[in-house]
């Protein structure tokens, strides 16, 4: 039994396809820290070959900046929505528009830096986002999400926290991958075609709401408790399979 079949996801080479992409978690394996993860030869090629492929529809949908994801794939610059969607890049190689650090988040992210000081705690500041990372200690997962909940009240309006699978981020309510992903659905090479969306965490919820709306293929890898995603992956190495699949099939 192939990986098409195990997993019952529909194939992609039925129809004309766009596909977005979440990248931690979905096409890498999560890592203490975000820098420490790698991205292959193979991955990179995978990605190369599936743009080429559906003619330049493929975007990244993540919580990292596109500056972190150029580093990442270097040297390959895809069509990106960063830190979930306020940033965007719309053409490959084409310019960023980008989020700067607001003084109040800012002045958070100090703060919590000083609570954690000397644990195995990693504090992401991303602009106008601030992220916990508790995944060397889990144990500390309650602690940064009161800090981050109790932030709210202090904050302008406008912002929310999102919990996740091993930390804890602020952002703007208008951090979102859905309206992203209909973003870029708005736009050549994606308009006309039938969206996927792979992602792995609670913030890739929003995304896969935006997929069903518009009647694509929602798919959440590694899925914990409840989601709108309407398929499922078990793992990374099984998304990496079934895109390799696709790109046979397409």
């Amino acid at each position: 039994m192939d990986i098409q079949e195990r997993l019952r996801v529909p194939d992609l080479a039925e129809g004309k396809w766009s596909l977005f992409l979440d990248i931690d978690g979905t096409l890498l394996e999560h890592a203490a820290h975000p820098d420490a993860v790698v991205v292959s030869e193979e991955l990179r090629t995978l990605l190369i070959d599936l743009e080429r492929r559906l003619n330049g529809a493929v975007a990244f949908i993540t919580g990292r900046s596109i500056a972190q994801a150029d580093r990442l794939f270097q040297p390959l610059k895809l069509r990106s929505a960063g830190l979930y969607g306020l940033e965007h890049r719309l053409e490959p190689n084409g310019p960023v528009e980008a989020a700067g650090e607001p003084d109040d988040i800012a002045a958070l992210a100090a703060e919590i830096e000083a609570e954690f000081a000397g644990s195995d705690i990693y504090i992401e500041r991303k602009g106008p986002i601030l992220a916990v990372h508790t995944r060397a200690a889990p144990h500390l997962l309650a602690r940064a999400t009161e800090l981050v909940d109790r932030a709210l009240d202090r904050l302008p309006e406008g912002y929310r926290t999102i919990p996740g699978n091993a930390g804890v981020e602020l952002m703007p309510l208008e951090a979102a991958k859905g309206a992203a992903i209909r973003r870029f659905l708005k736009i050549a090479p994606f308009t006309g075609r039938r969206p996927v969306f792979l992602g792995d965490d609670t913030s890739d919820e929003n995304g896969f709401e935006a997929i069903n709306e518009a009647d694509g293929i929602s798919i959440r890898v590694k899925p914990q408790g409840s989601t709108q995603a309407t398929y499922c992956i078990d793992s990374v190495a099984d998304t990496l399979a079934w895109l390799k699949q696709q790109l046979r099939r397409t």
